[in-house]
């Protein structure tokens, strides 16, 4: 056998075209092919001692040694290192180390061989393989829906807001704690929100180490758990620093109406990115139609010819745009501005508030005149006094009986002395 030819034997088929052209046996074909044609004399060794070491949150550490037995004879040595999971990736390195950063709750396998590279060939060794078991915890146990964003408060300064499911099978009693590394710093979570049952389901840092204006940073986030009812499994999620923070919203939005053109403007939202790396998008409705649109920005300035007659209301929210790096989460939309009037409604109210005036004008003149002239009185007489129809049948005996005592009277009088009239009279009525 020629050196560096290795043989191969296949079973073909004794009615295969190609052979029966050829004239070749018809039970077997022999075919050759060439694993390296030059330096096949040197033997590719795989590396030794492989380890896969948890760093950090979500960071693991692969090391591995060169095989003592590996002859190089003028060769070049890397290796060839291969993620299995949670997410496949494959690159190469002349060191024999390596760090990664992946979600390891479920576990973490990854391979090593080592390549060898000699007079523009290249060979390489069997596989090496290691793997990180999954983090222990009962079933449906970790927290699910895990959301978060993040928000530059002030020039230097990134909030963190996280919130999450618990998971189906955790307890009632069950007590998630959130923590975050970005880069080298690890902190847990201050501040939570719970649940009707006390558990925590939100996460809020209102200071970070997070560096605003970095590009493709990841966060890591980290949430465990303990309950006195069932081993509450780990969760790990990474997010891309560009894709959850949060724009802020544009500032001193400046609107007005100059007689048939809508102009506007306004600043950039607080943030370490300049004025070209933001864009916008601008709401715009038509109180008196109803039409609505949505208009895309560039710019922090605008201008658009409208309908004067019409009153509109106006928001404008942010996004960074894919010039300086990948977009993140819109702004929330600014405070509702409004501009202009609706002139056919103005018209209508300003006419009613004149016909209005001008009756009430109108009413109040007529009643001084009627006043003046004893109108009033004329239309409207007084009520007179009613007379007395029931007259007293005996007016006469009346006063005799309160000027003069009657005969009975007097008789009684003579008995009692000294008594007159008129006494008598007021002590009856």
């Amino acid at each position: 056998m020629v050196p560096g030819l290795v043989g191969r034997c296949l079973a073909v088929p004794t009615h295969h075209p190609k052979m029966m052209a050829s004239g070749m046996p018809a039970f077997l074909l022999l075919l050759w092919t060439t694993n390296t044609p030059q330096g096949a004399g040197v033997q590719v060794l795989p590396p030794v001692n492989f380890t896969l070491t948890v760093s950090a949150l979500a960071q693991v550490l692969l090391q591995w040694e060169p095989n003592p037995a590996q002859e190089q004879n003028n060769s070049t040595i890397r290796y060839d290192v291969k993620i299995l999971s949670p997410e496949p990736e494959e690159y190469d390195t002349s060191r024999t180390h390596s760090v990664r950063t992946a979600a390891l709750h479920n576990g973490f396998c990854a391979r090593v061989r080592t390549l060898l590279l000699q007079e523009g060939l290249q060979r390489g060794s069997d596989w090496v393989q290691g793997h990180l078991p999954p983090l222990p915890g009962a079933a449906e146990t970790s927290v699910t829906n895990l959301s978060c964003v993040t928000h530059v408060t002030i020039p230097g300064n990134v909030s963190l807001h996280c919130s999450w499911l618990p998971g189906p099978g955790a307890p009632e009693d069950t007590k998630y704690f959130l923590f975050y590394r970005y880069e080298t710093h690890t902190e847990e979570c201050p501040t939570y929100s719970k649940d009707k049952w006390s558990r925590n389901i939100e996460c809020r840092f209102s200071s970070t180490q997070i560096q605003p204006g970095e590009i493709d940073n990841l966060i890591v986030i980290h949430i465990n758990g303990s309950s006195k009812r069932a081993a509450i499994k780990p969760f790990q999620q990474l997010f891309n620093q560009n894709a959850i923070e949060k724009v802020n919203i544009p500032r001193n939005i400046s609107i007005s109406l100059e007689q048939n053109d809508l102009l506007a403007t306004w600043e950039k939202p607080i943030s370490p990115f300049h004025e070209e790396c933001f864009e916008y998008e601008f709401y715009l409705i038509n109180l008196k139609s109803g039409n609505k649109q949505i208009l895309s920005l560039s710019s922090s300035s605008f201008q658009l010819r409208v309908d004067a007659s019409s009153r509109y209301s106006i928001r404008i929210r942010a996004n960074l745009n894919h010039i300086c790096r990948a977009p993140g989460v819109w702004s929330d939309w600014s405070a509702i501005n409004y501009i202009g009037q609706n002139k056919l409604e103005s018209s209508i109210a300003w006419i009613l508030t004149l016909l209005c005036v001008s009756t009430s004008c109108t009413l109040l003149l007529v009643a001084i005149l009627c006043q003046i002239n004893h109108v009033w009185t004329k239309l409207f007489p007084p009520i007179p006094t009613p007379s007395n129809k029931f007259r007293d049948p005996f007016p006469i005996d009346y006063e005799r009986a309160r000027s003069c005592p009657s005969s009975t009277e007097t008789e009684v009088g003579s008995l009692a002395e000294g008594f007159s009239c008129s006494v008598l009279d007021d002590s009856v009525f």
